[in-house]
């Protein structure tokens, strides 16, 4: 594997160091606002739906459900007469008045029946790859093509095992630019919190180093170099799935995986797109680890020597938005799996690092960015060490986060135990 691949393979790059840590100034601000917090879940099976987009309709405000179903909007009072528009891949879109949600609410979502006519089975390429190379040219045409400022909320966790060492949580503002533009997008930090319980990762800490810009990466209509490069296009197999649907808009589901001849690490997974636009609405994907060493090669930028690691997962998940016949960057996941084996040492251990962001509103900007030096964040960005925020429960303020699962609850929960101790 050379330099450029090992380069485009990397999403998210993983440091193993000795204990370090630094700090920032954390910036306040409160407004007025309402929350609706609740559930979405299936009519037939009852299991909640992770992912699920809630938006404020005729706004760019929303948020996302967690791995649980669960979800906490905090609405503008201004927007309180307003309707939220609930919508998940493969299921009905839902409208539901604001006004009409009180306390702990549980939306319901109908799955979509996707039926294809004559006309669709005509109609539809034949040819799966032609039919994603098209889709990636049509960026101009049908993803923002305008400078815009998104608000959006970011956290990664690290669990041994299945318990949290890490917690890291930020609101940031990234400066995307237009998706013809060859120019790589900026982030800017807002304000941000981390707590890391030393004592559970054995005197080594983890580091994701990319922070945010590991979850930007992830979109491929921007970025397609990070998975298909012109150089290794060629090496995958592309093939149509059973299709979908979106708000009632037929998509086309593609298949993708490495030749078996190929050696280097490939992706493979599932892209989503929109049947009448060619619009790539979705992709879940995850990375081949089959091969230990050149993955390792892929994720692992510094280890002590006595320590062996390897990845046994890398799952990626981005999501798209449509406002007004624009399709934009709205949420992405990465989940990664390692083990980690000490020399000399019988058992070993496994870590997971996750992180997310979504998008919780966003703005046209006419002018070009200006960059703020002292707030801006780098590509190769560490998040600092900051536990005070956690003794804050308003800390987020008006701003929407994605909310926590059971098991972050409970890591937060005996944060602020300590911090009151303290």
């Amino acid at each position: 594997m050379n330099n450029k691949h090992l380069f485009y393979r990397t999403f998210m790059v993983v440091c193993f160091f000795v204990i370090c840590g630094t700090s920032f100034l954390i910036a306040q601000n409160t407004s007025n606002y309402i929350e609706v917090k609740g559930t979405v879940t299936d009519e037939n099976t009852k299991d909640r739906l992770v992912f699920t987009d809630l938006v404020i309709k005729n706004t760019n405000i929303s948020t996302v459900t967690n791995i649980d179903g669960e979800f906490l909007l905090k609405v503008p009072t201004k927007h309180a007469d307003g309707v939220i528009v609930i919508s998940h891949l493969g299921y009905e879109k839902k409208e539901i008045s604001i006004s009409s949600l009180k306390g702990k609410v549980k939306i319901i979502l109908n799955s979509a029946i996707t039926t294809l006519d004559a006309v669709t089975l005509v109609s539809r390429p034949n040819n799966a790859k032609a039919l994603v190379l098209e889709t990636l040219q049509k960026k101009g045409k049908l993803y923002n093509n305008d400078n815009t400022l998104m608000t959006a909320f970011y956290r990664e966790t690290i669990k041994k095992r299945r318990k949290n060492a890490s917690l890291s949580e930020a609101v940031v503002k990234i400066h995307k630019q237009p998706y013809t533009n060859l120019r790589k997008d900026n982030i800017e930090l807002v304000r941000a919190r981390k707590n890391t319980d030393y004592s559970r990762l054995d005197t080594l800490a983890l580091k994701l180093q990319g922070g945010p810009f590991s979850n930007l990466y992830t979109d491929l209509v921007k970025y397609p170099e990070f998975i298909f490069t012109k150089e290794d296009i060629d090496d995958y197999n592309f093939s149509f799935g059973e299709a979908t649907n979106i708000n009632k808009k037929l998509i086309y589901v593609v298949n993708f995986k490495q030749n078996p001849s190929i050696k280097v690490p490939l992706y493979y997974g599932k892209l989503y797109i929109d049947a009448e636009t060619l619009a790539l609405t979705n992709a879940v994907y995850s990375l081949n680890v089959e091969n230990k060493d050149l993955s390792s090669q892929i994720f692992v930028r510094k280890k002590p020597r006595q320590v062996d690691v390897h990845p046994m997962k890398a799952d990626y998940r981005i999501n798209y938005r449509i406002k007004n016949g624009k399709w934009h960057y709205a949420y992405s996941n990465i989940l990664l799996s390692f083990k980690v084996n000490w020399k000399g040492k019988l058992f070993n251990s496994t870590y997971t690092l996750n992180s997310e962001m979504a998008v919780t509103d966003w703005e046209i900007h006419d002018s070009k960015f200006v960059k703020l030096k002292n707030q801006m964040l780098r590509p190769t960005t560490i998040l600092a060490d900051e536990a005070s925020g956690f003794s804050d429960p308003e800390f987020w303020g008006e701003y929407n986060i994605i909310e926590p699962e059971k098991s972050i609850e409970n890591a937060i929960s005996k944060i602020r135990k300590q911090l009151k101790k303290t």
